[in-house]
């Protein structure tokens, strides 16, 4: 004995729910037991017991004064045939009788002529039904199907294929034309289309038809005439597949190398499994063939035009708070690559590794821009170590390559070099101690100015003071400010050791700040270079005057001592404008440096920089989707960049000893980036889908956001057992828009059915029809009144039939419902 209950608190039964039984649905019942042996099949297969067991139990459920409906199986369980029986109240009795059609429909039975004269003969005598009117109420329920894309199975055999040949990263190129090809993600993979398709609800709820003749021009009448529209997606599977190959399955494997990365030293010794001496590894570490190592690397090293660096627009705007590389830089690139790098284990890695070393020292010693990477501007020291060293690296390699032009430029110019270094030579030059410059003959030229500052007078000759043109700042990684700082601490005196440390920038600027300005002083410099060490005294500033002369203040007690170390390095400039000095950096010494730390990198340390590289790369990828205004998936978005960066702030330092908590940590957030995964290809999907319906769009990914939250904190997107069916109705201006989503059958879709049903959407015709018909009658004057009918319920207006009818032309289910006082 089984007890079913309303799930509905209102009280109210609706015809068309997914949440209602079959029985409900079949009989318009709410609450309800069904009476079953304990055998096999569950069924009873001999009628007359099944009918006397059912009115043992009516006498029972009437004894209890209980108004419940109770059912029986009966004849072959694949039917699905019910009895049942309820007692509504003292004078009315319900009988249920279902059953079920499973082979060939008859024709007649597929048209609405035919199941309105099925349903007529149920209470009207043997009669010719096209002659008589009967006031019939009707209901009707028809489900199209949007037609899946003809290269579906196609493309599932190609991304077969590829994973069997073993041809490297799954991103690489398709023949056939994917739903998700102008996804950003797919550079990198493709993904099974989370919305396989539509499914539409055409909804008449309540019509009166008299004869066969309307059921006829009803067959013919257009699902746009419908009083409602509701639509529901049709899931994928993929979205409830655990093994679902994206962004998410690929760090999971990175967060595993990261910890096996600790098992060596150097990363060589990865390279070679007899020298790894790991088990685990030799099992399962696999290395792509040279053919695809080539092809990465040739991705990696060939310059593209289009690839433009994450510029400030671009980024999100706690993008930067995680310790990675910008998305299209090098070794962002790099880390994506190595995710789709045979199964991203720990081998793998090492090998791709090497030889992108291997290629970017190639780039250094032949002189070639390193691609990816900007040739100039200031070092990001909030990307990470590596990101900033290929930065170094690339500025140096220009470097170079001015210097290599500047010497060719010169050897073609040597005569006249010749010629200008003779005149030079004729110059007697004298230098005062105030170290201005100048000329025997009388000259002092200006050179290398910027411009004026402002209204601002050289001290000595009350000429304008000009701004030089400088050295670009020395530009310094990470560890290189680290490395000051310590022996700054180690040296005492912070101020002087500062000032040796920076004598050369110091020197530069004099030299060029001499340059445009010829009878400059120490002091002029100083009011420019560091205006806090020239002081002005209060009653200075308040008793002077703009026009006197010369200005009031006076040199800082730090710069006034005869000892100064910036007088003794301003004594010692020659006026040099910048394009005529030693440069600060040395891009020979400084390349070389950065190539030796790329080279010697231990492999924590680079799988550390690749994770918060890769998390932040992958991030990025997926915000660049375009899923139109969904408040939810924005904000899941900025949810998931702060996740991201609280978990990776222990990845900040260099030095990084990576514990099993931290390992469980980003095993977690790989889990929680699936999560994120899902849901914004379920957005990119449906914003396709729905582009001149953004209301739909939104409104469906509301119900689907809503109905996935409870998933989110589990530990894998997969494995979740319940089903999506909430519908959202169409308004009128919305129905061409969906409407279009059902296109033509074509012939390849030759599985499809012509079923003949009538109900034509563009020329799909539904997969499924519900029926309901209905008659109403009052109980006086009543064919299935009694005697024993109480005069107070004579006027009583009951439903006598009930017939629920689905199916299509291969499965028909036949549910009749027949009230009486008896």
């Amino acid at each position: 004995m089984e007890y079913y209950f309303d799930t509905n608190s209102d009280g109210k039964l609706s015809d068309w729910t997914h949440a209602l039984h079959g029985l409900q649905l079949s009989f318009a019942v709410k609450n309800f037991l069904v009476i079953a042996p304990q055998s096999a099949s569950g069924v009873l297969l001999d009628r007359p017991e099944a009918t006397k067991l059912l009115s043992a139990v009516a006498i029972a459920l009437s004894n209890c004064s209980s108004s419940w409906p109770a059912f029986v199986p009966v004849h072959d369980p694949s039917r699905k045939a019910f009895i049942g029986i309820q007692n509504v109240d003292t004078h009315l009795t319900r009988r249920f009788e279902a059953d079920r059609m499973g082979s060939q429909v008859p024709v007649t039975l597929l048209h609405y002529e035919g199941l309105f004269e099925l349903f007529v003969s149920k209470f009207a005598f043997n009669t010719d039904f096209s002659m008589h009117l009967f006031k019939v109420n009707l209901k009707v329920k028809l489900t199209y199907k949007s037609l899946p894309s003809d290269d579906e199975d196609d493309t599932q055999e190609n991304d077969a294929e590829k994973l069997e040949s073993d041809e490297g990263p799954i991103n690489y190129r398709h023949n056939k034309t994917q739903w998700d090809d102008d996804c950003p993600w797919s550079e990198w993979y493709t993904v099974e289309d989370p919305i396989k398709g539509i499914e539409l609800y055409a909804l008449w709820p309540e019509k009166t038809v008299g004869s066969s003749a309307d059921m006829a021009e009803f067959e013919n009448a257009s699902p746009f005439d419908a009083e409602k529209w509701l639509i529901s997606p049709n899931l994928s599977e993929a979205l409830n597949n655990r093994k679902t190959i994206g962004f998410a399955s690929q760090l999971h494997c990175l967060v595993a190398a990261l910890d096996k990365s600790f098992q060596a030293q150097f990363i060589e010794d990865f390279v070679s499994v007899e020298k790894s001496g790991s088990e685990g590894l030799k099992s399962t570490a696999v290395v792509p063939p040279p053919t695809v190592l080539d092809r990465v690397l040739k991705d990696l090293f060939n310059e593209a035009d289009d690839v433009q660096l994450g510029s400030p627009e671009d980024e999100h705007k706690s993008s930067r708070a995680i310790k990675g590389a910008p998305l299209q830089s090098l070794f962002a690139q790099f880390c994506l690559h190595a995710l789709w790098f045979g199964d991203c284990n720990i081998r793998a890695i090492a090998v791709l590794w090497i030889e992108f070393v291997r290629e970017v020292r190639w780039c250094w010693e032949e002189s070639q821009p390193l691609p990816r990477m900007p040739a100039n501007g200031v070092i990001d020291l909030s990307t990470s170590l590596v990101n900033q060293k290929l930065h170094m690296l690339a500025i140096c390699i220009s470097k170079k390559q001015q210097q290599n032009r500047r010497h060719h430029e010169e050897g073609e110019n040597h005569d006249m070099l010749r010629a200008h270094v003779k005149e030079d030579n004729d110059v007697q030059r004298e230098v005062y101690s105030d170290g201005v410059v100048h000329d025997s003959l009388g000259e002092r030229k200006r050179r290398g100015s910027a411009g004026k500052v402002g209204s601002m007078m050289l001290l000595k000759s009350q000429q304008s003071m000009h701004t030089p043109y400088t050295q670009d700042p020395l530009l310094m990684t990470e560890d290189m400010h680290e490395e000051r700082l310590q022996a700054v601490e180690a040296f005492g005196n912070a101020f002087s050791f500062s000032a040796k440390l920076e004598k050369e920038v110091l020197s530069s600027d004099m030299s060029a700040f001499k340059a445009a300005n010829p009878d400059a002083v120490f002091e002029d410099f100083i009011r420019w270079h560091s205006p806090r060490d020239w002081e002005i005294s209060d009653n200075e500033a308040m008793g002077g005057s703009r026009e006197e002369w010369p200005p009031q203040g006076r040199l800082s007690g730090r710069m006034s001592d005869k000892g100064n170390s910036w007088r003794i390095i301003w004594n010692e400039a020659l006026p040099l404008p910048a394009s005529e000095q030693k440069p600060l950096l040395d891009p020979n010494r400084e390349g070389e440096k950065a190539l030796h730390y790329l080279e010697t990198l231990r492999p924590n340390q680079l799988l550390a920089q690749m994770v918060c590289t890769s998390f932040r790369a992958a991030a990025d990828t997926l915000k660049r989707t375009t899923y139109g205004s969904l408040k939810h998936m924005s904000t899941k978005i900025d949810q998931l960049y702060l996740t991201l960066a609280s978990t990776l702030r222990c990845f900040q330092k260099n030095s990084l000893s990576v514990d099993h908590e931290i390992i469980d940590d980003l095993n977690r957030l790989s889990s929680i980036f699936e999560h994120v995964e899902k849901l914004v290809t379920f957005a990119a999907s449906l914003h396709r889908k729905f582009m001149q319906a953004p209301r739909l769009s939104e409104a469906i990914f509301n119900d689907y956001f809503n109905f996935y939250i409870p998933r989110m904190g589990t530990a894998s997107a997969g494995n979740y057992t319940k089903e999506f069916t909430k519908m959202q109705r169409v308004r009128r201006r919305e129905r061409e828009v969906v409407a279009n989503m059902f296109t033509l059958p074509t012939a390849n879709q030759s599985w499809r059915k012509v079923l003949s049903m009538g109900n034509l959407l563009n020329g799909n015709e539904p997969i499924l029809r519900e029926v309901i018909f209905s008659k109403r009658e009052t109980l006086r004057g009543s064919y299935y009144a009694t005697n024993n009918t109480p005069k107070n319920c004579e006027q009583e207006d009951i439903e006598t039939h009930r017939m629920y009818i689905c199916g299509t032309s291969n499965d028909l289910s036949v549910a009749l419902t027949v009230s009486s006082c008896d």
